[in-house]
């Protein structure tokens, strides 16, 4: 794939942002919550209410819709040569609990205002685009998150998908197929000749520098952990101090290095202990067991293993020290994923040719974009949202920071898509 130009004649094309906007608010509206955000869970009636007014609106754009074994949806605008494998973009339309309005949803009508901009100049390209919807991008009913891609990319089975359950039993195939989203063809037989996701930032980066546009060279691998520290309950007044076994000031020494660690491998090391569980969790006793996360992302790979090193090497000091039990479970691993040069580049390009300043962004949150740029050439385009906040239902983004965004993905859609 080469980096292209889009023709001299499309160079003052623009989509309407005023349009794009109002999408946004029509399809935030379905699940709205009281502070302004959206709580539309995946494979939930609203779920299904927001897959079927995205659908209705590319069925009146002329474009055809597919969905998957795993309810990704394909909505597919022709080219002149169909026999070429399309041109992919998209996101999500689940969300968080306390979700916003932008996350991810801003991927799936950036991509349908393309399509409405292309045909509102009547204009046609060599290869196919195509709009995704992909399944339970979020997480937040069913596990494994980015359910969707992840089947479509073969990074786990639909069989092992179609058995999550949410926390109320029910199964992931059954609600598929309850809201009418089980489709019939094979995920994954499915082409795509490049793959291209606008979105929100969820970081402050672009905000902080006042810069428009975010072009994405990567995003950062990460591996989760979950640790249990072994000690011994016993009651906090009469027991010593010396001679007690704390599980929980052993665990607050390793989550202490879980941060010097990131610190130790500049710019992009990141570690987080986000979850602490500790037991009996009672004010006059001395816990017995504590229980935490612990989570590590570089976008280096080879600084990611050094990172995993280190701390496996201070556990096992940590053991020897202090003869607690510390166990260590590896729970999840995504490798960092270097996007495609030739995508990287049609986003640059795309920016500069529209006047916009860019600068580069390292990802640090997971996207639909990671499992599809290991099937086709892929690249991100960012956008600043409002104090880097997303995950909450405050999530804000700028209308023209919005369109700005979609202009490039129009472009850089058409680097590709004009292709012979």
């Amino acid at each position: 794939m080469n980096a292209r130009t889009p023709p001299t004649t499309n160079i003052t094309l623009r989509v309407d942002g005023e349009r794009l906007w109002n999408s946004l608010m029509e399809l935030g509206a379905i699940g709205a919550t009281p502070k302004g955000g959206v709580c539309r869970l995946a494979l939930s009636d609203l779920d299904k209410q927001g897959r079927d007014l995205v659908c209705a609106w590319a069925v009146s754009e002329g474009m055809s819709v597919t969905v998957d074994q795993i309810g990704n949806v394909f909505m597919r605008r022709s080219g002149r040569n169909n026999a070429l494998a399309p041109v992919v973009t998209g996101s999500h339309i689940d969300t968080q609990p306390t979700g916003g309005k932008f996350d991810g949803n801003y991927g799936v009508l950036a991509g349908l205002e393309v399509i409405r901009t292309l045909n509102q100049h009547q204009i046609e390209t060599e290869a196919p685009i195509e709009v995704a919807v992909w399944t339970n991008e979020e997480g937040s009913r069913f596990v494994p998150v980015m359910m969707g891609s992840g089947v479509f990319c073969g990074a786990f089975s639909l069989e092992h998908a179609y058995a999550a359950t949410d926390t109320a039993g029910l199964n992931v195939r059954d609600e598929l197929a309850r809201i009418g989203y089980i489709g019939e063809q094979q995920c994954g037989d499915h082409p795509i000749g490049a793959y291209y996701e606008a979105h929100i930032e969820q970081g402050p980066v672009l905000e902080n520098a006042d810069i428009v546009i975010g072009v994405v060279p990567a995003v950062l691998g990460l591996t989760w952990y979950d640790c249990t520290v072994t000690g011994f309950e016993s009651h906090a007044g009469p027991t010593p101090m010396e001679i007690r076994k704390d599980a929980l000031q052993v665990a607050t020494y390793i989550m202490q290095e879980v941060v010097a660690i990131a610190l130790r491998y500049p710019p992009y090391g990141r570690g987080t202990v986000g979850m602490v569980q500790v037991m009996p969790n009672s004010r006059n006793v001395i816990p017995g067991q504590v229980k935490f996360s612990i989570d590590l992302r570089n976008v280096s790979p080879e600084l990611l293993v050094s990172m995993n090193r280190d701390l496996e090497n201070f556990l096992a000091k940590m053991r020897s020290d202090t003869g607690l039990g510390i166990e260590l479970q590896r729970v999840s691993d995504f490798p960092p994923c270097p996007f495609h040069p030739a995508c990287v580049s049609n986003v640059r390009a795309a920016a500069e040719l529209l006047g916009y300043p860019t600068m580069d962004v390292v990802s640090g949150a997971g996207h639909d974009a990671i499992y599809a740029a290991r099937l086709a050439p892929a690249g991100m385009i960012f956008v600043p949202c409002k104090d880097g906040v997303s995950h909450n239902e405050i999530e804000d983004a700028k209308p023209e920071h919005l369109e700005a965004g979609a202009n490039v993905l129009l472009h850089a859609i058409l680097a590709s898509a004009v292709r012979v």
